[in-house]
């Protein structure tokens, strides 16, 4: 028990910085350099997502599922792109239809992406364990 919340928190340490990459480099993009918000949440998403890589299989999760690192990058890789569009859809849906700031409908966005990148890395990365 002691070990799944210390994972949790880890986990939580590195989607708060994931956030703070993903929410200021889509601002930076949108407010500064004029991007398109849609454009500029998935820029920054995609940067956001290297680094939550790298801090899962480096310090989060125990990889020990049996699965080249090749095999564990495209799986990541294949989530986060899944995690991209479930993120363009609320984006799209809370500005488009509901008529809520990009900079609002992120904040759900990143919770609903959160919990889907936490059960899918945890059951795939660890599942031998």
């Amino acid at each position: 028990m002691k070990r799944l919340f210390e994972q949790i928190l880890r986990f939580g340490i590195v989607g708060v910085l994931a956030f703070l990459i993903d929410y200021g480099l889509m601002i930076f993009c949108t407010e500064i350099l004029g991007i398109y918000y849609l454009w500029s949440s998935l820029i920054s998403f995609t940067v956001s997502v290297i680094f939550n890589y790298v801090m899962s299989v480096k310090w989060v999760f125990t990889v020990d599922n049996g699965k080249t690192q090749s095999q564990n990058l495209l799986f990541f890789v294949t989530f986060s792109i899944l995690g991209l569009g479930i993120n363009q859809l609320i984006m799209w849906i809370g500005v488009e239809k509901v008529l809520i700031s990009y900079m609002l409908v992120k904040l759900f966005a990143t919770a609903v992406i959160m919990v889907f990148n936490y059960i899918t890395r945890k059951i795939y990365f660890e599942r031998n364990v």
